[in-house]
């Protein structure tokens, strides 16, 4: 199974740029592009929260005929940027459960996908309730043995960068808990951080992939501010096999081309018997 892993997109509309200079839809349109063109195309396509810049119903609209080109389904997840409601209304085909937050699981695929929604509304921090966390909990006990992994906006772990901590999400002990006692999952997927970022969490490999809609500064202290840099839009794609597990690779948009291999390179390739055949 192969998955293809957006996130932080920020979208606004066609042609109406972030903080007056960043085009976010171009950033995601290129990124899509490069997903749509993949050899072998992946089974899925996840975004992990952030979807538009301030959620708005016209974001979403624009974020839709984005996605409307796909040839492959896609699972949403809401961020800080994301309005439950209006993200609700834009995509009724999400396999959303009924109640006030956008939770799900999925069994469509030899992986199990299950989503959190890790929203305080009108604040950037996350956090997941007690009711969140049993709902998390009864989910995983319906299929122990099945590979699954779960998704959510905020890490449930400390980045280092404390611009982007102080900002994260607010306790996640009881998250840690729950994960502890499933031992079916096999990866934590999120967002949230603009870098690719990979720890360990209650025993459980957690990964933050890039965004497609910019990068922030790599600063490791706790000094306020960030800077958003200027590497390009980027996506993660995992691949799970049932003897090696979930393999991970960061991907960049834009196309950097190809050296020809050096002598010396194919004189490696021949000792090792690479070249032969």
């Amino acid at each position: 199974m192969l998955i293809a892993q957006i996130t932080d997109m920020h979208v606004k509309t066609q042609g109406e740029m972030l903080s007056g200079t960043l085009d976010t839809y171009a950033g995601l349109a290129a990124a899509l592009r490069r997903i749509a063109g993949l050899d072998p195309q992946p089974d899925l396509l996840v975004a992990t929260g952030d979807l538009t810049a301030d959620g708005k119903p016209e974001e979403y609209d624009a974020l839709r005929d984005l996605l409307s080109g796909l040839d492959m389904p896609c699972l949403l997840l809401p961020g800080n940027h994301d309005i439950r409601e209006n993200l609700r209304d834009a995509f009724p085909d999400q396999p959303w459960e009924d109640g006030r937050f956008l939770l799900y699981a999925v069994d469509d695929w030899p992986v199990r996908i299950v989503a959190l929604d890790s929203v305080i509304p009108g604040d950037h921090k996350g956090e997941l309730c007690r009711g969140r966390c049993r709902w998390l909990d009864g989910k995983l006990a319906e299929a122990p043995d099945k590979p699954t992994i779960v998704m959510l906006h905020h890490p449930p772990f400390a980045s280092l960068i404390g611009h982007m901590d102080r900002m994260g999400l607010v306790d996640a002990a009881p998250l840690a808990e729950v994960v502890a006692r499933h031992k079916q999952v096999i990866r934590i997927l999120c967002g949230h951080a603009h870098r690719p970022i990979q720890t360990m969490f209650a025993g459980v490999p957690a990964s933050v992939a890039p965004a497609t809609s910019f990068q922030i500064q790599l600063k490791l202290d706790e000094s306020p501010g960030i800077q958003w840099t200027r590497e390009p839009p980027a996506f993660q794609l995992h691949k799970w096999t049932p003897d090696g597990g979930l393999v991970s690779h960061t991907a960049y948009v834009e196309e950097y081309g190809h050296w020809e291999r050096p002598g010396s390179y194919k004189a490696m390739e021949k000792a090792s018997g690479l070249g032969e055949g």
